[in-house]
């Protein structure tokens, strides 16, 4: 099955959003692996079109989340939300997570960034694995 393929937000100044979401997944050294991120991407674009989305990886993958970032604040964002596309938290959402937040905060200073839950914590998420799992 083939996933479309992220394509960059338009221009703020085209669209008059001020928020960024950033989705944040692991990465891996396989190019097929981030289809399904840059998939989620291409959905948020379709249901929120004035809403800035970049996907960012923490290993093997790029962009990265300090990157990803700098692009949004680039485009005039005055607030990004980190989605950690991540089912269990383990030590990148434990130990690893708050450091990159701590220095996106010193290189951004006029953004305010919103860490979210790992996914894995969401109860919507917990109830659409469950449904799946029995379906």
């Amino acid at each position: 099955m083939s996933l479309p393929t992220a394509q960059a937000s338009p221009d703020l100044a085209a669209t008059g959003a001020a928020r960024g979401t950033i989705l944040l997944a692991h990465g891996s050294r396989d190019p097929l692996w981030k289809q399904p991120i840059e998939a989620v991407a291409c959905h948020i674009r379709k249901i929120a079109p004035t809403m800035a989305v970049r996907c960012a990886y923490l290993e093997a993958t790029v962009p990265d989340l300090a990157s990803s970032a700098a692009e949004l604040a680039d485009l005039g964002v005055a607030a990004i939300t980190i989605v950690p596309l991540f089912i269990g938290v383990g030590k990148h959402a434990r130990e690893d997570l708050p450091v990159l937040l701590a220095t996106l905060r010193v290189r951004h200073p006029q953004i305010a960034f919103d860490l979210r839950p790992s996914l894995g914590e969401e109860p919507q998420i917990i109830e659409l694995i469950a449904q799946i799992s029995i379906s």
